[in-house]
């Protein structure tokens, strides 16, 4: 089918067109002949890059330009958020019928506002955990949504992102019957099930728009799927070197999966010792430039160092303990076919879109906690096989298990190769996962009666494969908690949430965190520090893992514990009654030592070093930090425990940007953070006052800053920019790049 014979308006067309797209795959021709674009719900299971996105598109405009309606997307990741807006924004030079152009919004964080301004966007993009924050707000342009589009809708199997997904779809179901579903998705086994909940029709197919084909590496013969095999040069004794080798000398990429972060690295390490030696000159220089990027990005670290180091050799790894910036810079050379080999934890499998000719499965167990080393399952298999082949660039991907020994070989082609994805199963039935969830049902004035929250949850993915019997009890079970707990009140049969209540789930924590915070408020400790909030938030269930300690740290977090639990709100458990609440313990200890070394402005490289705690990990505690610091001041707020308000108001800012309490005013200031704060307080300025009268030479001059820098602060506090000063220091800015670029 011709995008030129689409049933979409013809403005649409023209952008497709535009961006090189005339006919439709045939997974897209299947999908608009089901009736897509017409508003019938639909499942489309397809593999990576098989174009479910411009399906996607498309029924958004339709809605947009000829329903007058709104679209919501969903996304489990920031990282893909992002990159669903990107693509969205090709459209915003499209009129509608009232000369307005289309306006796409995207908005991922802050849990504890309904972000009414989204509402005047046409297309909405977001996560699924701020949809249902904004499903708790209320807000009221959620009434509009016409579409919702859930992406990677197989994500209702993962126990930590599938029932907010799933509760976020019955939600919008359940105020808008009439709304659209165009649900997202990897080739699933259960399809049907999925689509039923859905009361969507499905499209399946394992069309790419690049072959792939699978296999089994034993030591230099790959054995296919298809019965076909061949031979690859033993260059080394490692079998996955040799594969990648084999891949950049013909012209291709390859995306090496490990099982652990530790593993990637030193997989990467041993690659870029054989990569930097078949590397052209030219090709070589170019990487040493794109090194120094990343070395001037962020804090300098052990971790950013090796990554350097790597990149000049056409590798790199990536895992979640990489700072974000770095994380994005990686991913832009690979995409970019700068690198050629990437290794990466399993997490990029369910994350940004990095395509490469060749996937390589180095290893296919993962350490499960209770489990020791368990082999993966075939669907975190297939998500990333579906990697391998990059549109535009191979005629073929490639995806390939290494084995050890032929009954390995085997036992991977059967179980993996041959093998079926399994059966997706909703993870709703869980009481720390659904209390919040229940809490919220009512709180929100979804439901005001025990009847009316069994209706609610009996709409649920849950539900629908268990029935609703098997939840009832469960949710019977909260409610009693949430009601000891007086979070909910009853008037005869209604059910209403107490100011509380609502509040715990305005502020989008589990209910359990609330209980904790609130009864700690309630005991003001001997000694109040900013160690005694930073534990308090480590405590609760909200701030995810914590730091684990490690045997050698054990004793002397016990000794730094016991100095200092008159400052802790919450009792140390007795370690010889419960040692892994003891340990549990101080891995929470660990953890907000972490986060007072951060505040005192240690460097990253340091707390790399005294902690093991990698920047990845550290971003991650940071925002659960910030989240559950502003938990702690409304709650507050709310029992009058007004004690702890001045310190947890001064700590968010201070987590946030990891600094010290004199540099708080001045890292307000757009484009100063801590390194450049701290540099220009040791300067001498060290009040919004002293640098609105500084001269602007003398913050030029100092290191980090540069003319445009010190120019954009000056004026944000008001300081007067004499113009001749500002044309002389521009124009001595300008030869000193010019002289630093020929060289």
């Amino acid at each position: 089918m011709k995008v030129a014979e689409l049933p979409v308006p013809e403005s649409v067309k023209e952008v497709t067109l535009r961006s090189g797209i005339a006919e439709l795959y045939p997974p897209q021709e299947e999908a608009v002949q089901t009736g897509v674009l017409e508003g019938r719900n639909l499942v489309l299971a397809s593999p990576t890059a098989s174009g479910k996105t411009l399906i996607a598109e498309l029924c958004s405009l339709t809605h947009v330009l000829e329903k007058n309606g709104k679209v919501v997307y969903l996304s489990p990741l920031r990282a893909l958020a992002n990159e669903k807006y990107d693509e969205f924004k090709k459209y915003i030079s499209i009129r509608k019928d009232d000369g307005k152009r289309v306006s796409v919004g995207i908005s991922t964080g802050d849990f504890d506002s309904g972000d009414s301004w989204l509402g005047r966007y046409d297309i909405i993009v977001t996560t699924n955990e701020k949809a249902d924050s904004l499903l708790r707000h209320r807000v009221k342009w959620m009434d509009d949504i016409s579409l919702v589009v859930a992406d990677e809708v197989h994500l209702l199997n993962d126990g930590d992102r599938g029932p907010t997904l799933e509760v976020v779809l019955a939600r919008l179901m359940q105020i808008n019957p009439s709304i659209q579903v165009l649900a997202l998705s990897a080739t699933i086994h259960n399809v049907d099930e999925i689509a039923g909940w859905l009361n969507a029709k499905y499209v399946v197919t394992e069309w790419r728009p690049v072959s792939l084909k699978e296999g089994v590496l034993l030591h230099e013969e790959i054995q296919y799927k298809d019965g076909d095999a061949r031979k690859i040069e033993k260059k080394t004794r490692d079998t996955t070197i040799n594969l990648v080798l084999n891949t950049i000398k013909t012209g291709g990429q390859a995306l090496v999966f490990a099982s652990t972060r530790k593993s990637s690295v030193s997989l990467a390490k041993k690659i870029a010792s054989y990569t930097g030696k078949v590397l052209a000159k030219p090709v070589k220089r170019g990487l040493m430039r794109e090194a120094e990027k990343i070395l001037s990005t962020g804090e300098r670290t052990n971790i950013s160092d090796s990554l350097a180091v790597l990149v000049e050799s056409g590798t790199a790894f990536h895992h979640a303990g990489l700072a974000g910036a770095h994380r994005r810079l990686i991913e832009d050379l690979f995409r970019q076919r700068k690198l050629k080999v990437l290794t990466a934890t399993p997490t990029l499998a369910f994350g940004v879109n990095l395509p490469a000719r060749t996937v390589i499965i180095h290893d296919y167990r993962r350490w499960e906690p209770g489990y020791g080393n368990y082999p993966i399952k075939v669907l975190e298999y297939k998500q990333m096989a579906g990697r391998a082949g990059r549109p535009r660039y191979d005629k073929v991907g490639e995806s390939v298990l290494i084995a050890k020994v032929a009954d390995e070989a085997d036992y991977l082609m059967q179980n993996y190769v041959l093998a079926r994805t399994e059966r997706i199963w909703s993870r709703l039935a869980v009481e720390k996962i659904i209390r919040g969830h229940v809490l919220a049902t009512i709180a929100s004035d979804f439901a005001h009666t025990e009847t009316g929250v069994y209706e609610f949850f009996g709409k649920t993915f849950y539900a629908y494969q268990y029935d609703v019997k098997a939840i009832k009890s469960l949710v019977a079970k909260i409610m009693k908690y949430l009601y000891d707990e007086e979070m909910l009140e009853l008037f005869g049969n209604e059910i209403y949430a107490t100011r509380f209540g609502k509040r715990v789930s305005e502020l989008y924590i589990d209910p359990l965190s609330g209980v904790e915070i609130r009864e700690a408020l309630q005991y003001k400790p001997e000694h109040l520090t900013e160690l005694s909030l930073l534990h308090l938030i480590a405590h609760t269930p909200d701030m995810g893992p914590v730091m684990r300690p490690y045997s050698r740290e054990l004793d002397d977090l016990a000794v730094l514990m016991e100095e200092r639990k008159d400052e802790l709100f919450v009792e140390v458990p007795d370690e010889w009654d419960d040692r892994i609440a003891y340990e549990e313990f101080l891995g929470e200890i660990k953890t907000a030592l972490v986060l007072e070394s951060w505040i005192e402005e240690t460097s990253e490289e340091k707390l790399l070093e005294r902690f093991r705690v990698q920047p990845g990990d550290l971003y991650r505690i940071i925002e659960n930090a910030k989240w559950l610091l502003h938990a702690t001041h409304e709650l507050g707020m709310l029992s009058g425990k007004k004690e702890v308000l001045p310190l947890a108001a001064e700590l968010i800012e201070r987590v946030e940007k990891g600094i010290k309490k004199e540099l708080v005013p001045i890292v307000k200031l757009q484009g100063v953070g801590r390194m450049r704060g701290r540099i220009m307080f040791n300067a001498g300025f060290q009040t919004i006052e002293a640098i609105k009268h500084a001269p602007l030479e003398d913050l030029t001059n100092l290191p980090l800053i540069g003319p445009r820098l010190a120019k954009k602060i000056k004026e944000q506090v008001g300081g007067f920019v004499k113009k001749d000063t500002w044309e002389k220091l521009e124009k001595g800015d300008e030869w000193k790049q010019k002289s630093l670029a020929d060289y």
